[in-house]
């Protein structure tokens, strides 16, 4: 203190300090706060030229959002350095030196949080289709929620720095506590991170058409941080832990392509052409309007059975969900044109040969 180099009748020398000393500090927080107004015009003038990678929308969204932290932030940086520069107390400068050091710490992560929120918002609104922005909204809630802890552990960790706290018991507090929580709660942070995962790898996405493990077949109607729910073919909800899909084989039917293979297997008679069996399934193929020409479908003579040649008719849709209306139509057709062909579809015959029993011994 500068009155410690003084004597008491130097009041006016002491005057005169205080004076250069709150002039000073004035100066300082006018310096800072035409600073702020100078940025601030700068912003709002040139902003969007200064956003070269971002689309000048979301430029605009983060620069107006941005504006009233960055006027605080300068306006108590200023406050802070001129109270730090007046004669006063030790203790009343550390503990307003030290409120305002909170306050520029929240209002920097605050603007970080909001630049972040921005990011997010714009990745959910961008060039997506339908089905991976249905996840993107799943996904930002949590994500908002992670880096708003993540940004708050940190803040308070600068704090306790600057207040010189020991930040390793903190530390070491909060790792024990996760620890306790992580092996309680094991199973549901087990569902959580294969939620991630899900939603990170998109092994198949909201609307797609999967097949379980199990055989049982079903669209994706909702993919959720704990299960996913599965809308079989018989209109039944499933609902999956997500750390069972993700342990799970399962089988995209519509990914990389919506073309599902269906088939067909029947048997002709022995006198049968195969040859023009054979051609009158394509046609019967080429007529229906839902099977694909790429690939084309296949007629093939796979074996001889006891009482017919055994046929395997392959085709191709471009929908899942219309693969048994399909084969429905195909079978009504080649039983239809089989008919008119004269094309035999044999029943199971089994020839039974009765002998005259010999007696035993001849009679005399």
């Amino acid at each position: 203190m500068l009155q410690a180099f003084l004597r008491p009748q130097d009041t006016d020398a002491v005057i005169l300090i205080w004076a250069k000393e709150l002039l000073g500090a004035l100066l300082i927080l006018t310096a800072f706060w035409l600073l702020a107004q100078l940025i601030i015009l700068l912003l709002n003038k040139y902003g969007r030229k200064l956003a070269v990678f971002n689309s000048a929308d979301m430029a605009n969204r983060v620069i107006q959002r941005a504006i009233p932290h960055v006027s605080r932030l300068l306006t108590i940086l200023g406050l802070y350095l001129a109270i730090r520069s007046l004669p006063l107390h030790e203790k009343v400068v550390q503990v307003l030196s030290g409120v305002l050091f909170v306050a520029m710490v929240a209002i920097i992560f605050n603007l970080l949080y909001h630049a972040l929120d921005e990011l997010l918002h714009r990745h959910m609104n961008g060039d997506h289709t339908d089905k991976s922005a249905l996840i993107s909204r799943n996904m930002i809630p949590i994500a908002e929620k992670l880096a708003m802890l993540f940004l708050m552990g940190t803040a308070l960790i600068i704090i306790l720095k600057h207040f010189n706290y020991d930040i390793f018991s903190v530390v070491t507090a909060l790792g024990i506590g996760s620890l306790a929580i992580g092996l309680a709660a094991k199973d549901t942070l087990a569902h959580m991170i294969s939620g991630f995962t899900l939603m990170l790898d998109q092994p198949f996405l909201i609307g797609d058409r999967i097949k379980l493990a199990n055989g049982q077949v079903g669209d994706v109607i909702d993919i959720g941080l704990r299960s996913t729910k599965i809308q079989g073919l018989d209109s039944t909800m499933l609902i999956i832990p997500n750390s069972d899909l993700c342990n799970s084989t399962v089988i995209n039917l519509v990914r990389p392509t919506s073309v599902i293979q269906g088939s067909i297997t029947l048997g002709v008679g022995y006198g049968s052409d195969i040859e023009h069996v054979k051609a009158v399934l394509l046609e019967i193929a080429r007529e229906n309007s839902k099977v694909v020409a790429d690939p084309p479908p296949i007629a093939l003579f796979i074996s001889f059975g006891a009482s017919a040649l055994n046929m395997l008719y392959l085709f191709w849709v471009d929908d899942p969900g219309t693969i048994g209306v399909v084969t429905d139509q195909l079978n009504c057709a080649i039983l239809r044109r089989f008919r008119e062909e004269h094309i035999e579809i044999p029943f199971p015959i089994r020839t039974v040969v009765m002998e005259k029993e010999q007696p035993l011994c001849p009679t005399e």
